[in-house]
């Protein structure tokens, strides 16, 4: 399941700055071969042994990932922490839709690739299926919150 929060909390639950978190946390840690292979997946770059990556625009350090890479080792290398997604592109959302027990913040909805059988609990509470019950939650949640006046 994933869970996605849309109302923002300050916590150090959360990670609402994924660059300033990566850059002083995720990036210095080991990296496994699955976080490589998504390095490579999302960024087309090719971390060496030293922390540098090797990329089409030549050589940089790992702070050089893109913001959604960055945010997508955040949420694979803390599961126990809440993740803003709100940076990310298609790319790295339609990966995040194929993980389980993973929280994410988003405060509205993105258009991206959700599986039929993608279970997503709504701030602990509302539990909806696929992108369908994505977009149907979505569509409730913007009619509250203009009833709301949010």
């Amino acid at each position: 399941m994933i869970d996605i929060y849309t109302e923002k909390k300050d916590s150090k639950d959360w990670i609402l700055q994924n660059d300033l978190y990566f850059n002083l946390n995720t990036g210095n840690e080991e990296m496994s071969q699955n976080e490589i292979d998504l390095i490579q997946q999302v960024d087309e770059a090719k971390l060496t042994p030293d922390k540098h990556i090797e990329t089409k625009y030549g050589l940089g350090t790992i702070r050089n990932l893109s913001s959604g890479c960055k945010t997508l080792l955040n949420i694979v290398k803390h599961p126990d922490k809440i993740v803003n997604v709100e940076e990310c592109g298609p790319n790295v959302l339609r990966i995040i839709f194929t993980m389980d027990n993973i929280k994410i913040y988003m405060s509205r909805p993105t258009l991206c690739d959700i599986a039929d059988d993608v279970k997503i609990r709504f701030n602990d509470s509302d539990i909806a299926i696929g992108e369908m019950g994505y977009n149907a939650w979505w569509s409730k949640e913007y009619e509250r919150r203009e009833a709301d006046d949010l």
